[in-house]
């Protein structure tokens, strides 16, 4: 029982001193490190990309076709839209 507890303590102040730097290196202001930045930067380039898209409608329906054929769902479905929308 005690080896266990002893052993337990032993992981837990190896993960807290491996994550103890990682936690002082972030700020408060620091905006970029956010959780919820870094999500609203992936919004605004999602939108980027589907605005650019939009403006080549019958590319864009050849590719989502391509990607139905291939049987493609989630990532692999975009970044195969992606790289299809950037061929010319």
């Amino acid at each position: 029982m005690t080896r266990s507890r002893i052993a337990m303590a032993a992981v837990f102040a190896s993960l807290f001193a491996a994550a103890a730097p990682a936690a002082q290196a972030q700020t408060p202001g620091d905006s970029a490190t956010t959780p919820q930045a870094s999500k609203m930067t992936t919004r605004e380039r999602v939108n980027d990309m589907m605005s650019k898209w939009r403006q080549n409608r019958p590319k864009l329906a050849a590719c989502r076709k391509d990607a139905r054929k291939k049987g493609l769902a989630g990532d692999n479905r975009w970044f195969f839209i992606s790289n299809c929308m950037e061929k010319s």
